[in-house]
C-alpha cells in the first residue's frame, strides 16, 4: 500500500501534457493542447489537454481526466498500478507502508507464485522452439492450425515435454518450492506419492491478467487422451470467473475500437488476432460470469458474441444474455456460416471481409433471442408461453427504462402479444430483480471511502428517513437501483426517475469547479464578519430549509468536499508560505529597477506603491487560482472511479472553441458571474422541490375529492396555501411570477417578467 504522502507527490508531479504526449501527438492551441483522441478513431482532433488544470477531455467520446485516470483508461490498469506507472516515469521512489508479519508472508507467497509462473511460461516457450520434441510435435501442430510465429511470440505459446517429471526436475534445479508448483497446478502427486508434470505432452496456452502477469495455463492434448484441455486450478492468482483469455493482448484494441468480440476458445482468439481483429477475448468454453462481464465493461460497453452457425452455436449464443444486459452492455450476436468457427472463418477471409460480414450479419441480442425462441415453438401454446416468459425475463434485466420500452414495443410485435401485456409482465419481473439487487447495492461503486471509514455518505434509505422527518415533507423518488453509474456524460439531463437530478447536478457542478473560492461574508452574533466559501454557502442554504441532495453520488461528493475543505485550509497556508520568496524577489527586483531610474522622491514613492500593488495582485491571483483548482485537482485523481468521472464532467470546458475564434474577443468568465449563477441554481432546486410537493398535494386532493370536507382536507388546504406562498417567494428570486394553480387542471402557469 502506498502511503498518502507519496500518492500526493505522484499526483503533484505528474504533468498531463507529458503523460498524454507519450500516446498522442499534441499541438498547442491557445492555453490548451489538442490532438486525436486515443480512445476512439477520429480524423478531426477533439481531444483537449488543459495544462493549467492538469486534466484532459475528449469532446466526442467524453473520456478523460487526470494523469492517473488517463493512464488507467489507456492501459486498462488499476488505480494502484497507474500510480506505480507514473512513479516510475518521474523517478519517484514509492515507500510502501510497513507490513505485518502475516501481510509480509502473504505478499512473499504471492510474489513467489508469480515468479514461478513466469519461469514456467519461459520454460514451455523454450521447449516449443528449442527441443526436437517441441518442434516436431508442438510447433508442427500450431503451424498446421495456421498459427504464425508472431502469434506464438505474442501469446507466449509453449509445449510441455512428454516426460513424467521434466518440469519437476527443472524447477528443483532452479530452486523453486515444489509445494508452490503444486498450488499453481503445474505439478501433481500420484497415488504412490510421486510428483509428476500435469501438462506433459500438451501445447501450452499461458493465461495473462490485464496487467500482463502470468496467472494460469491451459494445455491442449495432442495424443487423443480423455481430456482434450486441462487448465490450472484456481489459486490466489487465478479466479477463472474473473479472467478472460487474451484480455492483455486485446485491451488496447478494445479501447480503440470501443468494441469487444467474445468467442469460446484459445485458437479462436489467436485466429481472429492474426486476421487483424485484435479486440477479441475468450471465455475458454465456460459460461460467462459477472466477473468476466465486469472485466469487459472496464474497457467497453459494446460486445459482439461470435458463435458457430449450427444448433449448438445457436444454443450457446443464448447463454449469459441476462447477465450481459444487467451490466448495461450493448450486446449483439453473430452466427458464422455452418461448419465455420471464428478461427477457420478468420483464416479464410481478410480483416476487411470479416468486418463487413460482422456489420451486415450481427443482430441485436434481444431481437435474436425473440426470433430464435419463436421459431422453436411450432404452434405449441405452452412452449409459446415459456418463450414469452423467457424474453420478458431478459427485458427485465435492462436497467435503462427508455431502452426497455423500445424493446417492449418491438418484441410485442414479434411475439404477437399486446404491448401492454408485455410491458406489465416486464415491470413485474423488473420489480423482483430490483428487490434482489437492493440488498447488494449500498453504493458499492462509490464506497472506497466508506469502507476505509473516512466518510459515511447518505444512503438512499437514510435519505428517505431524514426527508420524511423534515418539516417540508419532501420525499422524492430515488434513482433506479441498477442505474449505470459509469454513464456520467449528459448529467444535465434526467437519466432516471428522479426529476431533481439535473437541478442538483447544477449545484454540485459549481461546488466542484469553484468550491473553495470565497463567495460572501456572514456576520456572527458579535458583529464579526467571516468569509464563506462556495461549499459553505451551499451548505448554509440547504440547511436553512432542511433539505439535502437526493442523488446518492452527489451527496457523497458534497460530503467529500466538506471534509476536504479542512485539508485545503492547511494546504493554502503552506502554499502562501511558498509564495513569499518569489514575492520578495519580485519586489526587490522592482525596487532595483526603480532605483536605477532618475526619479524624484514623489515619483519613487508612487512607483514603489504601484509595485507593491502589482506584487499583492500577483499574490492574490496565485492564491485565487490555487483555491479555484484545488478540489478539482484532488478529485480528478481520486481512487474512487465515480468521483473521478463526476469531477471530469464538471470541470471540462462547456464549449470547444473554433480555430477561427478571435483571441482578442473578451470572454466573460463563469466564475465572474458566480455570484448570480450559484444562488439561482440553488433557488431553482428549491423551486423543483416545491413543485414536487404541490403535485403530491394535488394528487391527494383528487383522491379525497367528493368525500366531504374533512380535517385531513382542511389541513391539506392550509398546507397548499403555505406552499403556494413559499413558491411565490422562490419564483421572485428566479425571476418569474407564479399565478395560483388551477385546481381542476393541476397546472402551474408561469408569466415571465
Amino acid at each position: 500500500m502506498i502511503d498518502r504522502a507519496t500518492v500526493q507527490k505522484i499526483k503533484d508531479t505528474a504533468d498531463i501534457v507529458e503523460v498524454v504526449s507519450d500516446y498522442v501527438h499534441l499541438v498547442r492551441r491557445g492555453a490548451n493542447y489538442v490532438g486525436l483522441c486515443p480512445f476512439h478513431n477520429e480524423k478531426t482532433p477533439s481531444f483537449s489537454v488543459n495544462k493549467g488544470r492538469n486534466y484532459c477531455y475528449c469532446f466526442s467520446c467524453h473520456k478523460g481526466g487526470s494523469p492517473v485516470n488517463f493512464i488507467m483508461e489507456k492501459e486498462g490498469i488499476s488505480y494502484h498500478d497507474a500510480l506505480m506507472h507514473l512513479a516510475r516515469k518521474y523517478g519517484i521512489k514509492v515507500e510502501e507502508k510497513e507490513l505485518t508479519n502475516e501481510e509480509r508472508e502473504a505478499q512473499s507467497r504471492r510474489e513467489s507464485m508469480f515468479i514461478a509462473n513466469e519461469w514456467a511460461m519461459q520454460w514451455f516457450e523454450n521447449n516449443l522452439t528449442d527441443t526436437p520434441e517441441g518442434r516436431d510435435i508442438g510447433l508442427q501442430y500450431l503451424y498446421g492450425r495456421g498459427v504464425t510465429e508472431e502469434a506464438i511470440r505474442q501469446f507466449h505459446l509453449g509445449y510441455a515435454i512428454d516426460r513424467g517429471n521434466a518440469l519437476v526436475e527443472a524447477s528443483r534445479r532452479k530452486g523453486f518450492n515444489i509445494e508452490t508448483m503444486k498450488t499453481l497446478g503445474l505439478v501433481g502427486t500420484s497415488q504412490q506419492g510421486n510428483d509428476y508434470d500435469r501438462f506433459r505432452g500438451r501445447v501450452i496456452f499461458p493465461i495473462l491478467n490485464s496487467s500482463g502477469k502470468v496467472i494460469a495455463f491451459g494445455g491442449r492434448d495432442l495424443k487423443g487422451g480423455p481430456a482434450k484441455y486441462i487448465n490450472s486450478p484456481e489459486s490466489e492468482l487465478y479466479r477463472k470467473s474473473n479472467e478472460l483469455y487474451g484480455m492483455y493482448q486485446a485491451r488496447s484494441a478494445i479501447v480503440k475500437e470501443d468494441r469487444c468480440f467474445l468467442v469460446e476458445g484459445y485458437l479462436d482468439v489467436i485466429g481472429m488476432w492474426q486476421s487483424g481483429l485484435k479486440n477479441v477475448v475468450a471465455s475458454s468454453g465456460t459460461a460467462l460470469t459477472d466477473g468476466q462481464i465486469a472485466l469487459i465493461h472496464r474497457f467497453t460497453k459494446n460486445v459482439t458474441l461470435i458463435y458457430d452457425g449450427d444448433a449448438a452455436g445457436i444454443k450457446a449464443s443464448l447463454r449469459g444474455i441476462d447477465m450481459l444486459l444487467s451490466h448495461q452492455l450493448d450486446v449483439k450476436v453473430l452466427l458464422l456460416p455452418d461448419g465455420d468457427d471464428p478461427d477457420s472463418f478468420a483464416r479464410k477471409h481478410t480483416p476487411e471481409e470479416f468486418r463487413n460480414y460482422v456489420s451486415s450479419h450481427e443482430t441485436d441480442i434481444i431481437r435474436f433471442k425473440t426470433r430464435v425462441l419463436m421459431d422453436e415453438v411450432n404452434d405449441d401454446p405452452q412452449r409459446r408461453v415459456e418463450a414469452i416468459r423467457s424474453v420478458v425475463q431478459s427485458l427485465a434485466c435492462i436497467p435503462d427504462k427508455v431502452k426497455r420500452d423500445v424493446y417492449i414495443q418491438e418484441c410485442s410485435s414479434i411475439l404477437g402479444v399486446s404491448e401492454e401485456s408485455v410491458g406489465n409482465a416486464t415491470a413485474k419481473a423488473r420489480s423482483v430483480i430490483v428487490d434482489q439487487l437492493r440488498k447488494q447495492r449500498r453504493l458499492r461503486e462509490l464506497n472506497n471511502d466508506i469502507e476505509s471509514g473516512r466518510i459515511a455518505p447518505t444512503s438512499p434509505d437514510s435519505l428517505r428517513a431524514s426527508i420524511s422527518d423534515s418539516p417540508t415533507g419532501y420525499a422524492p423518488q430515488m434513482p433506479d437501483s441498477n442505474r449505470d453509474h459509469n454513464a456520467i456524460s449528459g448529467l444535465g439531463t434526467t437519466s432516471d426517475n428522479n426529476p431533481l437530478r439535473p437541478l442538483e447536478w447544477e449545484v454540485i457542478e459549481y461546488c466542484i469547479r469553484y468550491g473553495f473560492l470565497e463567495f460572501c461574508e456572514i456576520e456572527d452574533e458579535n458583529g464579526q464578519k467571516h468569509p464563506l466559501s462556495v461549499v459553505e454557502f451551499v451548505e448554509e442554504e440547504l440547511n436553512a430549509d432542511n433539505i439535502s441532495f437526493s442523488v446518492a453520488e452527489f451527496s457523497m461528493i458534497f460530503a467529500l468536499l466538506k471534509q476536504l475543505h479542512e485539508v485545503f485550509i492547511q494546504d493554502l497556508d503552506n502554499f502562501s508560505d511558498t509564495l513569499q520568496p518569489e514575492k520578495e524577489k519580485m519586489f526587490n527586483d522592482g525596487v532595483a529597477q526603480i532605483a536605477a531610474r532618475q526619479l524624484s522622491i514623489s515619483e519613487i514613492e508612487r512607483e514603489e506603491r504601484m509595485l507593491g500593488e502589482r506584487v499583492a495582485e500577483w499574490e492574490r491571483e496565485k492564491i485565487l487560482e490555487y483555491s479555484r483548482t484545488y478540489p478539482a485537482k484532488v478529485f480528478a485523481s481520486h481512487e474512487n472511479d465515480t468521483v473521478r468521472r463526476l469531477t471530469t464532467e464538471a470541470i471540462r470546458e462547456r464549449h470547444q472553441l473554433s480555430q477561427i475564434y478571435s483571441r482578442e474577443r473578451p470572454v466573460e468568465k463563469e466564475e465572474d458571474k458566480l455570484f448570480s449563477l450559484l444562488p439561482t441554481a440553488i433557488t431553482v432546486l428549491k423551486n423543483g422541490i416545491l413543485d414536487m410537493q404541490l403535485n403530491s398535494l394535488f394528487r391527494q386532493f383528487r383522491e379525497i375529492a367528493g368525500k366531504g370536507m374533512s380535517d385531513e382536507e382542511r389541513a391539506m388546504q392550509a398546507r397548499l396555501a403555505e406552499l403556494i406562498k413559499m413558491r411565490s417567494e422562490v419564483a421572485k428570486n428566479i425571476g418569474d411570477r407564479i399565478i395560483c394553480p388551477d385546481k381542476s387542471k393541476s397546472r402551474v402557469v408561469r408569466i415571465n417578467r
